[in-house]
């Protein structure tokens, strides 16, 4: 039997939240990939390392998002649903925008 955990049990899938900041890692794998970016927490203003979750590497691969999309040192705004525990600094993907070039993925997260 597969089991999959529910978005809703661990994000506030009815609000947004965005950060700004530069790109550490991309996790292209599955069951979910990950962007990992070091931003400033918005209550605070100090720089905190996010986890961003986002679609199977498989599912992001037929929408054109290769391993290769995302590098590290990417200036990256990221539009997402925030994580339960707001200590944790997680999102769910939403949307995402390279500054350097206009790529974006989802809700443009402008």
């Amino acid at each position: 039997m597969f089991a999959h955990h529910s978005f809703a049990g661990s994000y506030f899938e009815d609000q947004n939240a965005r950060i700004e900041g530069t790109l550490v890692e991309f996790d292209y794998r599955s069951p979910h990939s990950f962007v990992i970016v070091d931003a400033a927490d918005p209550k605070t203003g100090e720089a905190v390392r996010w986890a961003v979750e986002w679609r199977s590497g498989a599912r992001l691969g037929r929408e054109g998002v290769t391993k290769e999309t995302l590098k590290p040192g990417d200036h990256v705004i990221v539009l997402g649903h925030p994580g339960r525990n707001p200590e944790e600094h997680r999102l769910h993907m939403a949307g995402i925008r390279r500054t350097s070039d206009g790529w974006k993925y989802g809700h443009a997260a402008d």
